[in-house]
């Protein structure tokens, strides 16, 4: 049983350390953890590896936010892996920063790169962590937020906030969504 981890974000050095790359971060911290590292591939930067037996594909879209469906409707059929073992990490304006949910299905709210994902997948059933940023911005200035830098503050709720993200991933790949979201949801 082969799993597909999509970590969404954008490429390029002005990115990095960004609101919405959190989902590059925090496949950064699986590879480590599982002492591998991402390599140039198709569509995206991919990692190989194995987790208590199951083989995890790691991708980090490089079609920029937008398009990440491109990158994941690949990965899923070069690796013929069924959509229940995939999972996607994006960042959340609706969760409160530093928050962690996972869920099963829904819309893509406001996340471009969900909304991309579900429109090319055909389908809102896609299990996801969402990984909260906050939602403390002037209105109309959502794009600055998400592209911004992190500040301090929110940089000392990151690091553990990360680490549980990673807990989290390798929860799903061996006792499943629902006994995960049991576990970590609301905590």
């Amino acid at each position: 049983m082969k799993f597909l981890i999509a970590g969404l974000g954008n490429i390029g050095d002005e990115y990095a350390n960004t609101r919405h790359n959190i989902g590059f971060a925090v496949l950064d911290a699986l590879a480590a953890s599982l002492n591998v590292s991402f390599l140039p591939g198709r569509y995206a930067s991919v990692a190989n590896a194995k987790f208590k037996g199951k083989p995890l594909v790691m991708i980090k879209p490089a079609t920029y936010m937008n398009l990440s469906g491109k990158a994941v409707r690949y990965w899923l059929e070069a690796e013929k892996i069924p959509i229940e073992n995939l999972l996607i990490v994006s960042d959340d304006l609706d969760l409160d920063s530093g928050v962690l949910r996972m869920k099963r299905n829904g819309s893509g709210g406001s996340h471009n790169g969900l909304n991309h994902i579900i429109e090319i997948l055909g389908t809102t059933e896609l299990p996801r962590l969402r990984f909260g940023i906050g939602g403390n911005f002037a209105k109309g200035f959502q794009v600055d937020y998400v592209l911004g830098q992190w500040t301090k503050t929110e940089e000392k709720i990151l690091t553990p906030k990360v680490l549980t993200a990673v807990e989290m991933i390798k929860s799903f790949t061996t006792i499943g969504i629902d006994r995960t979201m049991n576990l970590y949801n609301n905590r």
